[in-house]
Parts: C-alpha cells; structure tokens; sequence
C-alpha cells in the first residue's frame, strides 16, 4: 500500500467523524400542485409534504378558505375554496428546529383580448392581429394561437422562465384577401401546467369580424366618369331647350305687338302722328 493511501484513508474518517451531520440530507417540503388555473368561485385540493422523518409542526398558510381533509405526520391535504384572485399558498414545515417553505400559486383563468387593425380594410392592403394576455406566468408554459375560423395563421411561444406575471402578445400583419371577410378571427391561449402539477388551460377570446372592400376597377371609374358626363350633358341641354322653347313661346305672344308698343312710345314717333 503506497503512502498516499495511508493517508487518505485516515483523512477520510476524520472528516466522518467530525462532521456527521454532512453525511445527512436535510429535509425539504412539497407542495402539489405547484401552480394550477381553476375557475373563478372554484376550488383545488392542496397536498404539503416533507421527507423529515418526525417533523414538530407543518400546515398550510393561505388567505383563501381552507378545509382539513386529511393528515399524518409527515403530510397534510387541504380543499382551498372560493378561488377568486391570484393567490400564493405556503406549505411549511418545522424538523430539528429548523423551519423550510414551498410556494405554490393559484389563478383564475385570464382574459384573452383580440385586436384587429383596421376593422375595415380593402383587399390587397395589409392589416395587423393583436392578440394579448394580462398577467401569466410563467410565460415559457403559454402558446398564443391566432385563428381564422378553424384555420390556424400563427403560434407564438415564449421562452425564459418567469416568477413574476408578465403581459403575452403576439403580433401578425396580414394582406387582406376576399375570404378574410368571410371568417371570423380569434385567439386562442394555452397555458400547460402539467410539469407543475395542473393540466392543459385553453382559454379563447371573442370572435372578431373584419370588413373586405374589393378595390375600385379602372374600367368601372371610366364607366362612373361616362355616365356622369352624359348626365351632365343631358341635365344641360334640358335647361338651354327649356330658355329656348320659353323665349320662342314668349315671342309669339308679344313679339308683334311688343314691338308696335315700344315704337309708339318713342318721341319722334308721336310727332309723326300728329303731324
């Protein structure tokens, strides 16, 4: 055996000996789930753990309604009713005077909101779909799909995980064509929970229509540009037939004598007379 041995071997149950409690795994808590999307007024049972073998105190801190269901000493199982809000629940345990926490996170569904930009567009020019979700997390969990009726236009994913709740957005612009008019557009948001301990949340916004206007033909301006000539033309020959036919008419009834009236009236006309 070589002296380096000899030695190691020595070292070894030194550092045993002094120090036993390294050899010991320290105990953690659970929590499941971890994080979950239950419905407004809803309600989700809640499981805290620990792996200490004799642990002197655990529970459940939450200021949503909580039930007992079951527990055992190294467990507990509550029912959390009346989910209305974002919540944050707190599983705790005390083992050999020290004190660990796990967090969880409760949420109700959120809104998905849809935008299109215009709402009334012609064909061949471009338009924008905005679809948007207030407050997720985390983010890299959530697909935003944008949808023309059934057909799906765009996904958008997120990456880097996220403690704190962020706004999602996903943006697409678009050429309008004949049949966007004919479907509606919606988003649709999905938000996987299952490596926490939820499930798939799918929620959907609220059905917006867009307006196609096909675009002008040069021939029906030519056609347009004829017609209101032709009009233009007709309503003014009616109006110089209508002075002319007025003045003809008026002629015929005081043309002659008109003229022999007027006459009469000149000086050197009443002179003649009475000469």
């Amino acid at each position: 055996m070589s002296s380096f041995s000899c030695w190691v071997l020595p070292a070894a149950l030194l550092a045993l000996l002094c120090c036993p409690g390294s050899a010991e795994k320290a105990f953690e808590v659970y929590i499941w789930p971890e994080q979950v999307v239950v419905e407004s007024s809803g309600s989700l049972e809640v499981n805290c753990s620990t792996n200490c073998a004799q642990p002197e105190s655990g529970g459940l801190e939450t200021s949503l309604t909580k039930t007992l269901l079951a527990s055992q000493a190294r467990w507990c199982q509550f029912l959390i009713s009346d989910i209305s809000q974002d919540t944050v629940l707190l599983c705790h345990f005390t083992c050999l005077g020290e004190q660990q926490s796990k967090n969880a996170t409760i949420n109700p569904p959120k809104q998905v909101i849809l935008k299109l930009q215009p709402t009334s567009v012609t064909m061949g020019n471009p338009f924008t779909i905005e679809c948007s979700v207030p407050g997720v997390a985390p983010l890299e969990s959530l697909t935003l799909t944008l949808l023309r009726g059934r057909e799906t236009l765009y996904n958008q994913t997120f990456e880097g995980a996220t403690v704190v709740p962020q706004e999602a957005v996903a943006t697409l612009n678009v050429t309008a064509h004949r049949e966007d008019g004919h479907h509606n557009f919606s988003c649709q948001a999905e938000l996987d929970l299952r490596s926490r301990g939820g499930g798939i949340v799918r929620s959907i916004s609220e059905p917006q229509v867009l307006e196609v206007y096909e675009p002008m033909q040069d021939n029906q301006m030519i056609i347009i540009v004829t017609v209101v000539s032709v009009l233009l033309f007709l309503f003014v020959t009616s109006v110089l037939l209508c002075f002319v036919f007025g003045q003809h008419w008026h002629q015929k009834r005081t043309g002659t004598y008109g003229v022999l009236a007027a006459w009469r009236r000149l000086p050197w006309a009443h002179q003649a007379q009475v000469a």
